[in-house]
């Protein structure tokens, strides 16, 4: 339980002395102070904590606060901070050697693990991100369609690749454009932008480029927007459309893949894309990645094949340890991992839920297995199913919310757009503890 879970919070001039610090030396040193954007606490007006350590549900900054972590690394740490299997698992590979660049039989071990759990992958090949599975997976679906052009949701995050990084657009058949400097509007003219959930929007997208779609590629659950689950047969409708068509169904489960059940959303939606993206889980925390398909479609991946993809590191025998070592545990006694973490969820939203009713304050709550998402919704009842409604949300009470969280010693994303995450960590009284910070929370999201 946090240390500083009482009602009486120290000023955070005081508190966060030691953070403020390190985030002004680390300005000097790094672009923002930070080495990926989100960290920099900009969205929610605040200066970054600096980490010191995990462990379970619990984060310490470097000024000895605690904090109940629902960022889990954004998804991968479901069973919490430095489990003992994992950490156990990592000393031994350590002790044998940290990176070889050649084969090990952990790849051969992971490799395995993770064919037998995902339906839609015979053959895998390691990668060390999320954005190299995804850039990867759709060199490969080009190459295999003979076909150029990807549908991609408006709101779905594929990595930073060139191609996958696009603006919001408009309608169903709007090319992308560039939303980044340096990347040339050439790169992006393949990319075709529908929203999330709209099936009638991807149906029109393929119509107006018939014979041109390589893939339509989405977020099963859509984790980059909040969390936002798929409609009632969105899914399977856009299988039905892809085998109508002869389009790959591209499925980026980075966040999802173990995190909703051993076979991901695929397993739990029984819809089976042609190529699937998998991070964070599969690697116990530690980067790494993973794309898989049929053996038809892989074996066109070098050596086997001409469609070339490489890397030194991917399959390190760190993160393939790593990787194991939580397979093991989700896939141990007959999935009762995955029931405790759905009753310690469903706690917490429907515990959240009422929280935000008692003070007044709108919101609109999802939960997918362990992951959630919370809407600062205009009026009560209003549901947010694409980007175009994630971001009419009130992003200004998120920020009331989540520095009202942080100083209660809760840690949130500092952003409006992510998901929670629960891990098995997080017991009764972690839950507890943070359904009563959210209280305050809420009242205080609710005055803005």
């Amino acid at each position: 339980m946090p240390a500083n879970s009482s009602d009486a919070v120290a000023a955070p001039a005081t508190r966060y002395a030691k953070s403020a610090a390190a985030h002004a030396r680390a300005r000097a040193l790094m672009p923002g102070g930070v080495s990926s954007p989100v960290r920099a606490f900009k969205a929610v007006d605040r200066t970054p904590v600096t980490v010191a350590s995990g462990r379970g549900a619990t984060v310490t900054d470097i000024d000895g606060n605690d904090y109940i972590d629902y960022v889990g690394s954004y998804g991968p740490l479901i069973l919490g901070h430095a489990p003992e299997a994992v950490t156990a698992a990592l000393a031994k590979a350590a002790s044998q050697g940290t990176s070889f660049g050649m084969p090990t039989e952990a790849e051969n071990r992971l490799a395995q693990k993770v064919i037998d759990a995902v339906p839609g992958i015979e053959l895998v090949r390691f990668v060390n991100s999320g954005t190299e599975a995804a850039m990867s997976a759709i060199r490969l679906a080009r190459a295999a369609s003979g076909r150029d052009k990807i549908i991609k949701c408006v709101g779905c995050y594929h990595g930073h690749t060139d191609s996958l990084l696009v603006a919001a657009g408009s309608g169903a058949t709007t090319l992308g454009v560039p939303s980044s400097p340096g990347v040339p509007a050439s790169v992006t003219q393949n990319t075709v932008l529908v929203p999330y959930n709209d099936v009638d929007a991807v149906r029109a997208a393929i119509a107006a480029h018939p014979g041109e779609i390589a893939a339509v590629a989405v977020e099963p659950i859509a984790g980059n927007m909040g969390c936002i689950p798929p409609e009632p047969g969105y899914l399977q409708t856009l299988r039905d459309l892809c085998d109508e068509t002869g389009t790959l169904l591209l499925f980026d489960e980075v966040m999802t893949g173990f995190r909703v059940g051993l076979g991901g959303a695929q397993g739990l939606y029984g819809v089976t894309p042609d190529l699937t993206c998998l991070g964070k889980i599969v690697g116990g925390g530690l980067p790494c990645a993973a794309y898989g398909a049929s053996e038809a479609v892989m074996r066109q991946v070098a050596p086997d094949g001409p469609v070339y993809q490489a890397g030194t590191l991917s399959g390190n025998p760190l993160a393939m340890a790593a990787g194991g070592a939580v397979l093991d545990a989700l896939a141990a006694d007959d999935g009762a991992v995955y029931r405790d973490l759905e009753a310690a969820a469903a706690g917490l939203a429907s515990g959240l839920e009422a929280a935000a009713e008692s003070v007044g304050c709108p919101v609109y709550i999802t939960r997918v297995g362990s992951m959630l998402g919370v809407f600062f919704v205009n009026k009560q009842g209003e549901r947010v199913t694409d980007y175009a409604g994630a971001t009419a949300c009130h992003i200004d009470r998120y920020t009331a919310f989540f520095g009202a969280m942080l100083d209660g010693g809760v840690m949130l994303a500092p952003s409006a757009y992510e998901t929670w995450f629960v891990s098995t960590a997080h017991d009764e009284q972690a839950i507890r503890r943070t359904l009563e910070v959210a209280q305050g929370a809420f009242a205080a999201a609710a005055k803005v």
